[in-house]
């Protein structure tokens, strides 16, 4: 018979390549104790800021150090030490699980999973789907495990929530045999964001989440769209790799594919290079040659041509996603707004929903230049389809579904 868990603390943990973010979250209350980040793993000028949120090491606020960290092992034993100053270490009785972001999941893990031998080897069997990211999880996994291996350790991937997309619309148009040989097919991603996100815009219209169908909009520097009917993913803007869909800050999103024809035959790029290309320099940054949407919408204020390029550009491909996902869905009771451009940049959510009277959508503009932390509806009283912005909260989703697995 499995114990019971009577321990309710869930360490999340998001390992990066050269960076981990944490957060310790008690789950009897959805409480933060604590928060921090490692950044700049391996090199001379590593940085950890740790802020106790509870217990007696709150009253000194963050805490800062910077020297060399040499791996991600050592990087959490220095996490663990943080967390032990503050009577939250990791050898706590009331630690009930650590939860694990892995980006990729496959066709195999559509829901959260405890982590044992067999599991780390598929999640490592996934690598070539998100060699930038899988990696990074697998080694978070192994130190945590290390560090203490009595312990579950939960994966939890950003792939699951849209594992529901119907089959017509998680395939691509090519040979099936070679589509199935190489797993080529639509994925998504920022799963647990589009989750947490999809059942608070319920939540917040008063509403069970079977009865309400949402479009997502996760604008942050990587964006992405989704159509969620009574709470079931089905369909969702990136695809086999995060690239796909909406413009993006570093991202290009859509193209037609024969682009990497065109570049690797007339301009001689090499396959490593137009992945640089697509992936890192194009998007906002390649349209005016900034990222950063406060950036672009100061410039284009100022007449800058290059950053109103973009801009439009931006929203005219997240249009064209309420649009298609307007006509998925049938009937749309939300579209809502999330992640750091979603949640903050109104001149976004105004001109994104700008000439949309027809599909039942109208802004309160008062109600959208307001600044706050808290799920609000900016949408007009005489608007057919409510208008949101609901911050988002990934973490407190892992946490969430870990717990719920370890204590069920």
């Amino acid at each position: 018979m499995t114990p019971i868990v009577t321990a309710s603390r869930v360490l999340v943990l998001n390992s990066g390549s050269s960076s981990v973010k944490y957060q310790l979250l008690d789950m009897a209350d959805s409480s933060r104790l604590a928060v921090g980040l490692v950044e700049r793993i391996g090199e001379q000028t590593s940085r950890l800021v740790h802020e106790p949120l509870a217990g007696p090491g709150a009253a000194g606020g963050k805490r800062e150090q910077t020297g060399p960290i040499a791996d991600h092992e050592a990087a959490l034993k220095a996490v663990a030490a943080e967390l032990a100053a503050d009577g939250l270490g990791l050898d706590s009785p009331e630690l009930a699980a650590v939860g694990h972001r892995v980006v990729h999941g496959g066709t195999r893990f559509t829901r959260p999973t405890v982590v044992d031998e067999e599991v780390l080897a598929e999640i490592r069997n996934l690598i070539p789907l998100a060699p930038l990211h899988n990696p990074a999880n697998v080694t978070g996994i192994e130190v945590a495990r290390s560090l203490r291996a009595d312990l579950p350790q939960v994966a939890v991937f950003d792939t699951a929530f849209h594992a529901t997309v119907p089959e017509y619309a998680a395939r691509y148009a090519i040979d099936a045999a070679t589509a199935q040989k190489y797993a080529v097919r639509r994925y998504g991603f920022h799963g647990t964001s589009h989750a947490y996100v999809s059942r608070a815009a319920a939540a917040l219209l008063g509403k069970p989440a079977a009865d309400v169908n949402v479009i997502v909009l996760h604008l942050g520097n990587g964006a992405s769209a989704s159509a969620v009917r009574g709470g079931v993913c089905v369909e969702t803007s990136m695809g086999l790799t995060p690239l796909e869909g909406l413009v993006m800050g570093t991202r290009s999103g859509d193209v037609d594919p024969a682009v990497v024809f065109h570049l690797a035959r007339v301009g001689g790029l090499s396959v490593d290079e137009i992945d640089s290309l697509l992936n890192k320099k194009s998007g906002l940054l390649g349209l005016c040659g900034d990222n950063d949407m406060r950036e672009v919408l100061r410039r284009a204020g100022e007449g800058d041509e290059s950053a109103r390029l973009a801009f439009d550009a931006y929203i005219h491909r997240l249009k064209k996603y309420i649009g298609a996902y307007t006509a998925v869905l049938g009937r749309v009771d939300a579209v809502v707004f999330t992640a750091g451009v979603g949640e903050n940049a109104h001149q976004v959510r105004e001109a994104a929903v700008e000439g949309l009277a027809e599909l039942g959508l109208a802004l309160d503009a008062r109600a959208n230049a307001v600044r706050s932390a808290e799920p609000r509806l900016i949408s007009a009283e005489h608007a057919r389809v409510a208008v949101a912005v609901i911050p988002t909260d990934e973490e407190l989703e892992i946490a969430a579904q870990a717990y719920a697995l370890v204590t069920r």
